[in-house]
């Protein structure tokens, strides 16, 4: 791994030869809390992965008994102003959609519990793997705070029924039933967890770049379209995918009953 970013917190980022991106939380004594630095720290390794053209894929993971336990509300309480409160959820936004937009696999890698914007963070994730006992939350309402923007991958993830009982409620739920629902990949013990990351970058190192840029593109474009543009964009996805050299190398290998040759 080549490190990215200093050693010291709030995270590290490296790479390594493959062109896999490991960003990691490592405030573990403040449960690698979304502090304005930590949100700084996440939009700058977030932008050197998109200045990246030999990008394949990243990996978020953090140190200590949290994944992520959402905004620091200490700073918060400190600055009691609407124009900071709109300027923080506007940067924690800005960071969100950044992840959406790179143009590779972001998988979070859950070693610990989840809560409200690291519960947001998870669910942000194109895949997320995690360890049997950590527990997922949205549980701001337990402070008189509604987690509004945690719900907007939230409820691209799980059913509205489940989202809003999470929401509403503040209860947590298990790596198995979020499994289950959809919002994470995997469980799978806390010895096996990094093997399953692992064998999903494999999987994703496996297959061309620019396929998987193009198709991540579409696929979260055609969720926020009706069917009929949603078909229309992805026919369109299809036809210049085709055009690539990757595709037309993958169907010619097929064809001949032979391993494609795809670059690495």
């Amino acid at each position: 791994m080549t490190p990215l970013s200093p050693t010291d917190p709030p995270l590290r980022h490296e790479r390594d030869a493959r062109g896999v991106h490991r960003i990691t939380l490592a405030e573990p004594r403040s449960y690698n809390v979304l502090s304005d630095a930590m949100l700084d720290a996440l939009l700058s390794a977030t932008g050197r992965v998109a200045d990246d053209a030999e990008a394949r894929a990243v990996v978020i993971a953090a140190e200590g008994k949290a994944f992520c336990a959402g905004h620091n509300l200490r700073e918060m309480l400190a600055h009691p102003d609407l124009s900071y409160y709109q300027a923080l959820f506007g940067k924690c936004s800005r960071m969100m959609l950044g992840l959406l937009k790179l143009p590779v696999p972001v998988l979070a890698r859950v070693q610990g519990i989840a809560t409200a914007a690291g519960c947001q963070l998870v669910a942000q994730c194109d895949l997320a793997v995690a360890a049997q006992g950590v527990k997922f939350g949205v549980n701001g309402i337990d402070v008189g705070l509604f987690c509004a923007t945690p719900s907007v991958p939230l409820v691209r993830n799980l059913g509205p029924k489940l989202a809003m009982e999470m929401l509403v409620t503040g209860e947590f739920i298990t790596a198995e039933q979020a499994c289950a629902q959809g919002l994470i990949n995997r469980v799978v013990a806390p010895e096996a967890l990094d093997g399953a990351v692992e064998s999903l970058v494999e999987a994703i190192l496996s297959k061309p770049r620019e396929a998987l840029a193009l198709g991540k593109q579409c696929f979260h474009a055609q969720r926020e379209m009706g069917i009929e543009a949603a078909y229309q964009l992805a026919g369109q996805t299809m036809a210049h995918n085709m055009m690539q050299p990757c595709a037309q190398e993958g169907v010619l290998a097929f064809t001949e009953k032979r391993a494609p040759a795809w670059k690495p």
